[in-house]
């Protein structure tokens, strides 16, 4: 009898173990602490809505302002490289030296990014978005450093792999002869005309060509990216980096394509550029006008260059940012249209229309949405149950969990999981473990090894981790 008592307490421990960590994780989901120690070891695969210059933390920018002896702004907290017009522009050698650096530092912080927030002060979409030109000039020519720093924390953390939008394309194609066709693209959207904007752009694609646009693409990815990730030696047996091209919605429309082509074709043409993307605020005046129009820029970019991923921010936006109209169509038309992918938050999907339908269609065809809790609750003021999270897992979406601007929301990825433990009762350590495969198996990786090996790294990883709850 005692033989057998034994037996079966070694078979009861090894089916609780076989569930430990599952059966842990469901008795800590509501203590913050014992979740942030949780999900800080837990592996965490891949952030796949990271946005490069947003993910720095304001810190070791103004180390490297203060060290270049920028200018600053006293009032606005902007830097620059050469004194501007104005009295409030002080070097940071002359605010060292009157004893000021101590004082200002918090001050920049507090404006760089979302540190010792008030809401009541300033609209926090507004800060968001306005920190980026305040902070541009350190991030410039300092690109190794921040790059080290986001490797250096990612490993800390247990991400292993970050695919980043770096940045814009240095094109210098002078389109100011071409101005003519901005007029005439939006007429021919507002008759509703596919086949003229098509025609139009085609027109466009001869040009640039013409005007060497393979040729930006090329010094870009060979004279700046690779050298880049060679000499830093990026990746290794710990870590993996992978870059997006992006374009900028508020810009005319023949100069937003001119550099759309230019971002496909870096992207067709260097592992490292794994696709291309669509940023600024989605609610600006340009972004909104010209949405249906950028969707259609891509759908042609697409059929130029079929072997290029993007992905798109799309339905960033809530009730009361827009009109209600306004709602109903921008996630549609990102994947409908433009066929992105992968979808960057998707916030707005209990407003569109058909709604039920096009989660069936993005679960169907393996179209995941990038979810970024902090950011969609400091930019928009969506949490809890009014964001959409458990209505994409409802209709089988694949979900990726991403941090999108680290540095401005002074968060990391750990605390994305553990505002969706605390959140989302129903959201299991089974679907997280999915949540992060997912944003392995739909990164942009374009090498198949490369992209196997991660994904063992990550399995080892887990495996390493789970075993800690053994004893």
């Amino acid at each position: 009898m005692k033989i057998f008592f034994t037996f079966l307490f070694y078979i009861l421990f090894q089916v609780g173990y076989a569930q430990s960590a599952d059966q842990y994780f469901e008795k800590i989901r509501n203590n913050e602490a014992e979740l942030t120690a949780f999900f800080a070891q837990m592996p965490k695969g891949g952030d796949l809505h990271h946005h490069y210059s947003g993910s720095i933390y304001a810190e070791p920018l103004i180390a490297h302002a203060i060290t270049e002896d920028f200018f600053l702004n006293t009032q606005t907290m902007a830097v620059s490289q050469e004194k501007q017009t104005g009295t409030d522009w002080v070097l940071f050698s002359t605010l060292q030296k009157n004893g000021e650096l101590d004082i200002y530092k918090q001050k920049i912080i507090q404006k760089w990014s979302v540190k010792d927030y008030n809401n009541v002060d300033y609209p926090s979409d507004k800060l968001f978005f306005e920190s980026f030109m305040k902070f541009e000039t350190a991030t410039k020519n300092n690109f190794g450093a921040g790059l080290l720093e986001l490797k250096n924390r990612a490993i800390k953390e247990n991400v292993s792999y970050i695919e980043t939008q770096l940045s814009t394309i240095p094109c210098s194609i002078n389109t100011s002869e071409l101005t003519k066709y901005n007029l005439h693209l939006r007429k021919m959207m507002v008759a509703k005309n596919e086949k003229a904007v098509m025609q139009s752009l085609d027109s466009l694609y001869t040009i640039f060509i013409q005007k060497d646009a393979k040729k930006y693409a090329t010094d870009f990815n060979v004279n700046f990216v690779a050298k880049l990730h060679k000499d830093l030696k990026i990746d290794d047996n710990q870590f993996t980096m992978r870059y997006q091209n992006f374009v900028l919605r508020f810009m005319e429309p023949v100069d937003l394509f001119k550099n759309l082509v230019v971002a496909f074709m870096s992207a067709d043409s260097s592992p490292l550029m794994a696709g291309v993307n669509i940023v600024s605020p989605e609610d600006g005046e340009t972004s909104m006008k010209d949405y249906g129009l950028h969707m259609l820029m891509f759908k042609y970019c697409h059929s130029r260059f079929p072997k290029v991923k993007y992905a798109m921010h799309a339905g960033e936006l809530t009730l009361g940012m827009v009109r209600p109209e306004e709602l109903t169509w921008h996630i549609n038309a990102a994947v409908y249209t433009a066929g992105a992918n992968r979808i960057g938050h998707g916030v707005d999907m209990a407003y569109e229309e058909k709604s039920y339908d096009l989660m069936r269609y993005m679960a169907k065809n393996s179209i995941p949405i990038e979810i970024n809790l902090t950011s969609n609750e400091f930019i928009l003021k969506v949490k809890e149950n009014r964001h959409p999270i458990l209505l994409y897992k409802e209709f089988g979406v694949p979900i990726v969990i991403s941090t999108d601007d680290a540095g401005i929301l002074r968060t990391n990825m750990t605390e994305q999981y553990v505002l969706l433990a605390k959140r989302y009762k129903t959201i299991t350590y089974t679907d997280i473990k999915q949540f992060v495969y997912n944003s392995i198996n739909f990164s942009f990786i374009q090498d198949p090894t490369v992209k196997k090996q991660v994904v063992q790294d990550l399995q080892n990883r887990f495996e390493t981790f789970e075993n800690n709850f053994k004893n």
